[in-house]
């Protein structure tokens, strides 16, 4: 018995390891000597051309849901994209919204930057939720391109301009840009998304970037399949599906997406657990890209997603593994080193201004993040969420 238990302990305590330390390492090495090179676009200007005739059709929709804070600064931001308007639908759909979302919107559109650009409000009376709105809206449009966006992200004037350049490769079926926070709610979530940005950037590089941000990401509009009711993280299997269909999801740091909307930190837990909940959902319904014949993606989904929602399982198993192997040194060691870090990460939950550098900010969001994920995988197991639209924001 205790030489098996050495070998759960030892095998959890390696799993820990590898994918907080060993994975990044090698993603780190593996893009260095495997350097993606940007594409150069020639600026447009916002004037016409011949070269516009080549460009391929966009819609983007922005599903909205009481979004009256955001949706005005949304309009102004999508008026200033240079792109052919000839070529160019943007979708506002509002949801269901019980506040001045709509009417905000439809004053804004009036506004002389808008003249141009051809936006359309769309009402629907009840709350559908995200995903059977998109299931609903995508296929009504015959473009090349569809873009989903949220409202309180604002988007790289050129972003277009650069995703229809990649799009000229037929073997890439989404386009994903990079994510920014313009006032992230700690320290902790700061580093967790420039940590999160560059393992993202660094896994295309094996292969296909995994999952998109609903901030914004652009996919082939044949490409799509219609989403389950009951989708979660809708914003990472609808790509990922594309992917399945044997499509490469690139990732462009030139193309910019700041989130203006800020989560304070008992909402950040609620979406958390919600966000954990779909991490399950998403490897059961995307089991296939496990297969090697999926090769760099198959591993970095492995090695990513697919350990991350086992992790607090590994943790668990490591932590009670080494408090009863205590007698060995190496086990003791790896007790008081885990001790250490859960608490510095879960006193840094409790008292954020007492334990405010950064670094145990980081540990903190680290710790809590794999707490909502244990949560939130024995609630998707156990309740079964379903996916209504809810606001975590404020």
């Amino acid at each position: 018995m205790n030489n098996i238990l050495i070998i759960i302990t030892s095998i959890s305590i390696i799993a820990v390891v590898y994918h907080h330390a060993l994975y990044p390492i090698f993603l780190h090495w593996f893009s260095k000597k495997h350097p993606q090179h940007g594409i150069k676009i020639t600026p447009r200007g916002f004037h016409q051309s011949k070269k516009d005739r080549i460009l391929p059709t966009v819609t983007m929709i922005i599903p909205a849901y009481n979004e009256q804070e955001w949706i005005a600064d949304k309009i102004r931001n999508l008026a200033c994209i240079d792109y052919p308007s000839d070529k160019l639908i943007i979708i506002i759909a509002c949801d269901g919204c019980t506040d001045d979302t709509v009417t905000i919107a439809h004053n804004t559109i009036q506004e002389a930057i808008c003249s141009d650009v051809h936006i359309e409000v769309l009402v629907f009376e009840d709350n559908q939720g995200k995903v059977t709105l998109l299931n609903q809206l995508i296929p009504q449009y015959n473009s090349d391109i569809i873009a989903l966006s949220d409202v309180s992200a604002l988007l790289s004037y050129d972003a277009l301009l650069v995703a229809a350049k990649h799009f000229e490769d037929p073997n890439i079926g989404v386009v994903n840009p990079t994510y920014h926070l313009l006032k992230p709610s700690s320290e902790g979530e700061k580093k967790y998304w420039e940590y999160q940005t560059k393992i993202k950037q660094q896994e295309a590089a094996l292969g296909s970037s995994l999952g998109s941000h609903g901030a914004f990401y652009l996919f082939r509009h044949e490409l799509f399949i219609a989403l389950d009711k009951d989708t979660i993280n809708d914003d990472f299997i609808l790509p990922m599906k594309i992917v399945e269909q044997g499509y490469q999801a690139i990732y462009d740091p030139s193309i910019r997406a700041l989130e203006l909307e800020r989560v304070f930190q008992d909402e950040d837990f609620s979406r958390r657990l919600r966000i954990s909940a779909g991490n399950l959902q998403q490897l059961l319904r995307l089991f296939p890209l496990f297969s090697p014949k999926y090769k760099g993606t198959a591993f970095t989904f492995l090695s990513g997603k697919g350990l991350r929602f086992t992790m607090p399982y590994f943790m668990i198993m490591a932590y009670i593994g080494s408090a009863l192997l205590l007698s060995n040194p190496l086990f003791f060691i790896a007790f008081i080193g885990q001790t250490l870090g859960y608490s510095l990460g879960f006193m840094g939950f409790v008292f954020p201004r007492i334990f405010s550098n950064k670094y145990c900010q980081a540990l903190t969001y680290l710790v809590i993040g794999h707490t909502a994920n244990l949560l939130g995988g024995l609630n998707y197991l156990f309740n079964k969420p379903k996916s209504s639209w809810t606001r975590v924001h404020k």
